[in-house]
Formats: structure tokens, sequence, C-alpha cells
């Protein structure tokens, strides 16, 4: 894996610093109120600092930046804080709806809801209070989010909307394409530019160079973050089918688990012999073992998928880096944005 570049490193420092002292204000004023719901806001909190790359910070910054933006200014950050905030809200709930027990090897916010209930011999089913919890958290969460960006411009506003839109809608494509287990590449494809290459990069860029009074350069920021935001989720995919449980804090083959719609699993699928689909019809299963998840690997392997997967990823991350041309220089702006290319295709968490 590539060294984690500054560029990346210092706007994330920067970030959790601005992101403590909301939490410090938001919990001070609503512990006065009843301490009772420090206990919410303190799990945020918990969660949005227990880990985490802080790459939509970074490309909110260096969105900025591009834009002409004084990179040491302050003015991004509230960007950089609503997009991390967002990225809490996305992962609560990602994780009540996968029934996901743990993420970065700790507690999920669902299951420590539950725990509560158990060890306080509370009323009612506590798996549904320890999910109704969660989604209250996470609601909690967007909302803060949201507020980071009152008083933008309309350019800005309009920006994070259209995120905020396309994140729901994507998410939902998930489910759906989860439960059915009937997702095409062509619609793993359409789930990846509005879940993850608009969200996690390109409507990133485009808030900081809004910030900055730069929304023109929107088209040209896309040119270069979306080849990058579906090579981020086919790297992404990668690591959900074989990733190192010790590095991503997820089972081996989590997605596998959970029957995640991915452009690698449908390609296999469309490739695959009647033997290998027999093996493949296991994805999604409750009681997938072990020795499942690797028949499973090793039929992505044969079928030409991971290698396919492999060379779309290299191809997509040369296109991206080749539209970093044509956009403005600024302060070291476009050798930021190659150096957080290479870290995102090469990531191993």
């Amino acid at each position: 894996m590539s060294q984690v570049p500054v560029q990346l490193t210092e706007i994330a420092a920067r970030t959790d610093i601005a992101l403590a002292e909301i939490f410090r204000m938001e919990r001070a004023r609503w512990a006065a109120l009843d301490p009772a719901l420090d206990v919410p806001l303190g799990d945020l909190e918990d969660f949005v600092s227990g880990g985490g790359k802080r790459l939509r910070p970074a490309y909110v910054h260096w969105g900025f930046v591009t834009g002409g933006g004084d990179p040491k200014s302050d003015i991004q950050l509230a960007g950089c804080c609503a997009v991390e905030l967002l990225q809490a809200f996305a992962l609560v709930h990602d994780d009540v709806m996968d029934g996901s027990p743990t993420r970065r090897g700790h507690p999920t916010v669902w299951a420590k809801f539950i725990q509560r209930h158990r060890d306080g011999g509370w009323q009612g089913e506590d798996r549904r209070f320890g999910e109704a919890a969660a989604i209250l958290v996470g609601d909690i969460a967007i909302v803060m989010a949201d507020r980071q960006l009152t008083g933008s411009t309309v350019a800005v506003r309009e920006i994070w909307d259209a995120l905020r839109t396309e994140l729901n809608m994507g998410q939902y494509l998930d489910v759906i394409g989860t439960a059915t287990g009937k997702i095409t590449a062509e619609g793993a494809r359409l789930i990846m530019k509005h879940k993850t290459a608009g969200y996690t990069i390109v409507r990133p860029l485009q808030i900081g160079a809004a910030l900055a009074g730069r929304p023109e350069l929107a088209d040209a920021l896309a040119a270069h973050g979306m080849p990058l935001g579906i090579a981020f989720q086919l790297r992404d995919d990668m690591l959900g089918a074989f990733g190192d449980a010790e590095k991503t804090g997820k089972p081996v083959g989590d997605d596998l688990r959970e029957g995640k719609p991915t452009v690698l699993l449908a390609s296999a699928r469309d490739a695959a012999s009647a033997a290998q689909l027999e093996v493949l019809n296991r994805v999604g299963q409750p009681d997938l073992t072990d020795h499942d998840v690797n028949a499973i690997q090793q039929v992505l392997i044969d079928t030409g998928s991971v290698a396919a997967s492999e060379r779309e990823t290299n191809q997509l991350l040369g296109d991206s880096i080749g539209a970093i041309e044509s956009l403005p220089d600024h302060n070291g702006s476009q050798a930021a944005l190659r150096a957080l290319a290479d870290f995102v295709v090469e990531r191993d968490t």
C-alpha cells in the first residue's frame, strides 16, 4: 500500500480539530437539558473520531484550493466537517441495514445500544431498540452536517442538496440489489456513480470549488473525480471480497456474506459455468461458511472477474490523472490530486 499522502493527513488533522469543537459545543448544550442526550452524541463523536481516512474532507479542501482558495483558510472547513458528518450518517444507517455488528474493529452503534438495553434489563425488543436508537444517531449526524453549510451560497447548497439526494438514491438501489440478488454489472455501475463516485470525490471537489467562488469548475472536476470514484469503488469491492480482516475491521469476504451488488460479482456471474454459478448462488446466504467464502473467491478469480476489475481500475486511474491537466494549478493542487488518486486506488483498508 502507498503511504498516506500529506495532502490528506494535514487536512484530516484540521478537520478533526474542527469536528471536536463542534461536538464539544453540541454535547454541552444537550447534556445541560438532559444527561441522557449525551449518550447518542457521545456515540456519534466516538464513531466520527474512531477512524476513517477523511477522504471527503480532503477533496473538499483541494477542490477549494483548485478554485483559487487560500489553503491556510478556514472557510472550507465547514464543508470538510459537513461531508464527514454526512459520512457518519451514511455508515451508521448502513450498519443497521446490513446488520453489521462491527465496524473498524469495534461494535457498531446499533450493537452498542442493544447491549445497553440488555445490561439495563429494559422493556421491549433489544434489537428493535438498538436499531431505532442508531437510526436517530444517524439522523442527528445529517442534521449536524446540514447545519455546517447554513448561510452558504446558492451554488454550494445546490451541490450539497444533489449530494445528499444522490447518496440516498444510490443506497436504495444497493438495498434492492442485495435483496433481489439480480443486480447486473450495469446496475452495479449505476450504484457506484451515485453512492460512491459522486459522494466520495466528485461532489466534495465541487463543494470546495464553489466555496472558493468557482462553481463553474464543476464539469472539469467531474471529469477527474468520476473515473477515480468508480476506481475507488472497484477497489472497495475487491477489499470487500478479499480484504484482510485485521486491516479492514470486517470479516473476510464481508460483501460476499451480505450479498452486496458489485461489478465484481455481476461480471463473474456473466462468465461463470453452470457449476461456478452454483457456487456464486451461495453469495448472501446467512449461513455462509469460511469454506464457502473461499470457494466463491476462487470463482471470482477463475472467471477472470478479478483480473478484469484490476485492469479497469488501472484504466480509470489513468483517465482520472489525465483529466487533472485541464484543472487550474494553485498552491500544488494538481500534485495533491495526483497523490490522492494514487492513494485511493492502492489502499488496502
